[in-house]
């Protein structure tokens, strides 16, 4: 199948500059349903993006969606702010039966807003609040978002970039292996710590991902983690998991640091946690962090009830029985040993991974992208990420069927093929 890209003349002289994702994929589309979409002229697409990890659960999942409806159907609330209603009660309680309290993690739930921003600029000011502190400690090419506090502990420079102003508070130390493995862990991070001379102010808080997203497919370690986490209590500072992208599944367990055996003092959640791709964030932080004042930190769409009734209706169908861990471990599985054939006959290339989250890097950087061009010329949407766009990232649904990810990582192998 080869795609005709369409006129898209009221996008094109109507919508700002800032769009980016339409233009890999110049398509309008039209419908979609677990792992595919249809654009208006009847093309199907596999998705290998799901909403940049926002539907892990497919599009328009039947289950959720029935639940959504039925709730529209009776009239529920829709817009709530931080009121009492049935439906945030019935996510709260599902998530403490089902998530929280199989795991033994202690954590308070708080609402911040609809987006993963929202839930790190939370993070970051009760980081401040507790400890009096103002520096945060993030790691070299991390992102957390692309408002004012997100941006200033993103490594991204185009995206730093656009905040127009100084970004202040935040420190950038090297993530693991940024050293390809000659320089031992946290040495230098320690050290200016430790140095009454380094110029580094104590930080409040250090915030990480377990493995960066849209930095390259970087994964961290779980020894690594380990000893972050218990360099943050030695030197009285909060760890923060940024699990945006990487929770809800996407690695394995619900929570990305449930590998490493470790227990944040805060983590963020948004993306998949509504299921369906409604906007939903949460910040969970353990209770003795909970000194906020009643209405300190709120937001008009903190209260999204359709999105706490698709939420509940995914961890009640995926959660409950411990299944969705081992599929996404098997697919997983299929996809390391699908780019380790392609790796092995394309020498310029590599890949890492976890779970259903895997990058494969090349040496010129714009092999990527056209890896990806040629991806959606015969159906398959890809994206790329890294600093310069030279990793080309999978991140399908986690329902996706053995046959329909066998169907994506064949034209992978092709594209990679036909672009050398």
């Amino acid at each position: 199948m080869t795609i005709t890209p369409p006129a898209l003349s009221v996008f094109e002289t109507l919508e700002s500059e800032v769009r980016s994702y339409c233009r890999g994929w110049p398509a309008v589309f039209d419908r979609a349903q677990g792992a595919r979409l249809t654009d208006e002229d009847g093309h199907s697409y596999l998705d290998f993006f799901a909403g940049a990890g926002s539907l892990n659960y497919g599009h328009n999942n039947p289950v959720l969606k029935r639940a959504l409806i039925d709730y529209i159907e009776r009239d529920g609330i829709t817009h709530g702010l931080d009121m009492a209603t049935t439906a945030k009660r019935a996510f709260l309680e599902t998530f403490q039966n089902v998530i929280l309290r199989p795991r033994d993690l202690p954590y308070k739930v708080m609402f911040p807003g609809p987006t993963g921003t929202n839930a790190v600029e939370s993070a970051l000011k009760l980081a401040r609040k507790v400890k009096g502190r103002e520096s945060v400690v993030s790691f070299t090419n991390a992102f957390h978002g692309m408002s004012l506090g997100s941006l200033a502990v993103t490594g991204n420079a185009f995206k730093r970039a656009g905040a127009g102003i100084p970004l202040v508070h935040g420190t950038p130390m090297p993530f693991d292996n940024y050293f390809d493995g000659t320089v031992p862990d946290f040495l230098w991070f320690e050290r200016l710590l430790e140095d009454q001379g380094s110029g580094l102010n104590k930080p409040a808080a250090v915030i990480v991902e377990t493995v960066q997203g849209e930095g390259g497919i970087n994964v961290a370690r779980a020894e690594w983690l380990r000893a972050l986490k218990e360099l943050c209590e030695r030197q009285d500072m909060l760890l923060i998991v940024d699990d945006i992208q990487m929770g809800c599944g996407r690695t394995g367990g619900f929570f990305s640091f449930e590998e490493a055996g470790i227990v944040p003092d805060i983590v963020t959640l948004s993306k998949s946690i509504s299921g369906y791709g409604l906007p939903m964030s949460l910040c969970l932080f353990k209770p003795e962090l909970d000194i906020w004042e009643p209405g300190e930190h709120n937001g008009t769409f903190r209260g999204n009830n359709p999105a706490f009734v698709t939420a509940a209706a995914a961890l009640q169908a995926y959660w409950a029985d411990g299944q969705m861990e081992k599929q996404t471990l098997a697919r997983g599985e299929q996809i390391e040993q699908t780019l380790l054939a392609i790796c092995a006959e394309e020498p310029t290339a590599q890949f890492r991974g976890r779970g259903l989250v895997w990058g494969m890097e090349f040496e010129d950087p714009a092999r990527a992208s056209a890896v990806c061009a040629r991806a959606f010329e015969l159906g398959l949407l890809l994206e790329t990420s890294g600093p310069q766009s030279e990793v080309v990232k999978l991140l399908p649904p986690l329902t996706i069927t053995p046959e329909e990810l066998d169907e994506g990582l064949r034209t992978l192998a092709r594209c990679v093929r036909e672009t050398a």
